[in-house]
């Protein structure tokens, strides 16, 4: 009974450390919901900032934390050169910093350097490993004790035609990787221990731009996609939900097998990771004719026509995730206007300009939503059917990447400044 009830405290404590950590995009479950309590209302660059820390070159990866040791990727401008760096949580050292994978000859970004760069996928932490992923240009696992690669692939191929942005995912004993490109869309898991494949799934969606390879200034993103997958259970059973070029999918993640597929033909380059919340999948289409849908996940085949239960086609994010807490849900769009909605209903509740431009997606904490933007500036939400903002905040550049939260604080990481090859990590924490 005695050693009973120790291994059901010590599972607890696990549980409680977990879910103090960040260990992937968008947190512990992927929904941008954190644990922590006590984080700081206001700061800026002399109030409530615990560390900031330069960061070489450039990144937008979002921050994953656990164990104490902050996991973030970063590639040379021209991406010739991809870094792993490890920090100290607390002090904000820099504890490891070296060159993982090397292309002498990566593709353009084609005109996008301001909206992505060669560091944009999320690490992703268990205990014991990491997974870094640069899209074509390599993913690979390292310890985090000893900061040892156990494993590196540099083999699957796309063409992302304006750089890599889709975050790993871990799930059982598998590491799930998207690969949207202009030439070849598919899924990919890996075995985490050894890093071989266990299974691939093409996209299934019938394409209409067949002249790709001649057209490529004008057809060039219209089969590509940036999201991120989420896991849920819907009725007891696991499905992968994923947004791709002119379609949303789910997939069983143990096997990679389509299970339903929602269209969008006029759209691509999704970005937004799916939700599922109120029995409802919340998916958004991506840039073209942006929409909002929000479907039910219990169908099998093409349900475009058949699961649909709201639709919105005006005001959606094209970049930033969206967050639900309780019956509503938040999304904040790339020209900085914020609105909340009801999940069930797709109704408008309020819609109110914060200002700026954002690509960065929101989190919750403490009771607050917290939004950045791209000109440095942090908004502090109340959550609710009343637009109540409490606090704006400064820092000195603005964020492409999204926060993290951890402990009592947050974690924010700056884009690279205009004249300078560098971007900073913050820790954000009310002073003692």
């Amino acid at each position: 009974m005695f050693h009973s009830m120790k291994t059901i405290c010590t599972l607890l404590l696990l549980v409680v450390a977990a879910q103090a950590d960040w260990p992937q995009f968008r947190g512990p479950t992927g929904n941008g919901h954190a644990k922590a309590t006590g984080l700081p209302l206001t700061w800026s660059e002399t109030e409530n900032i615990k560390w900031k820390t330069e960061i070489p070159h450039r990144g937008w990866s979002t921050p994953a934390i656990m164990g104490g040791q902050v996991w973030i990727t970063t590639a040379t401008l021209e991406g010739n050169d991809f870094f792993v760096l490890c920090l100290d949580a607390n002090t904000g050292k820099i504890l490891f910093n070296e060159k993982i994978f090397h292309c002498d000859n990566p593709e353009s970004l084609y005109n996008a350097v301001n909206v992505n760069c060669y560091g944009t996928p999320s690490c992703v932490i268990e205990p014991g490993r990491v997974y870094v992923h640069f899209g074509v240009y390599g993913t690979a696992c390292l310890d985090t004790k000893t900061f040892k690669t156990l494993w590196k692939r540099d083999d699957l191929p796309c063409r992302h035609y304006r750089g890599p942005s889709s975050s790993p995912v871990l799930f059982e004993n598998l590491l799930i990787l998207s690969m949207d490109g202009v030439d070849v869309q598919y899924h990919v898991a890996l075995d985490k221990k050894t890093g071989k494949t266990v299974w691939k799934t093409n996209r299934s969606v019938a394409w209409n731009d067949e002249h790709i390879d001649t057209k490529l200034a004008k057809d060039g993103d219209r089969r590509k996609a940036h999201s991120t997958p989420m896991i849920v259970t819907v009725n007891g059973k696991l499905q992968m939900l994923s947004a791709g070029a002119k379609a949303s999918y789910a997939y069983d993640p143990r096997t990679g097998k389509e299970i339903w597929r929602f269209q969008f033909p006029d759209a691509w380059s999704a970005a937004p990771i799916p939700l599922f919340s109120h029995g409802l999948v919340l998916l958004i289409s991506g840039f073209g004719k942006t929409e909002l849908c929000a479907i039910r996940p219990d169908g099998n085949g093409d349900v475009t026509d058949t699961h649909q239960v709201w639709r919105l086609d005006k005001g959606v994010a094209k970049t930033a995730s969206l967050i639900v807490v309780g019956d509503l849900f938040y999304m904040v769009r790339d020209d900085g206007i914020a609105t909340c909605l009801e999940v069930t209903t797709g109704k408008e509740v309020w819609s109110e300009r914060l200002g700026g431009t954002f690509a960065s997606s929101p989190v919750y904490a403490d009771g607050r939503l917290y939004f950045f933007n791209q000109q440095g500036k942090g908004f502090v939400v109340k959550p609710g059917r009343t637009f109540k903002l409490l606090a704006t905040n400064t820092l000195d550049i603005g964020c492409m990447a999204s926060p993290a939260v951890s402990d009592n604080a947050l974690f924010i990481r700056t884009k690279t400044h205009p004249s300078l090859s560098k971007t900073h990590l913050y820790r954000i924490e009310s002073a003692k």
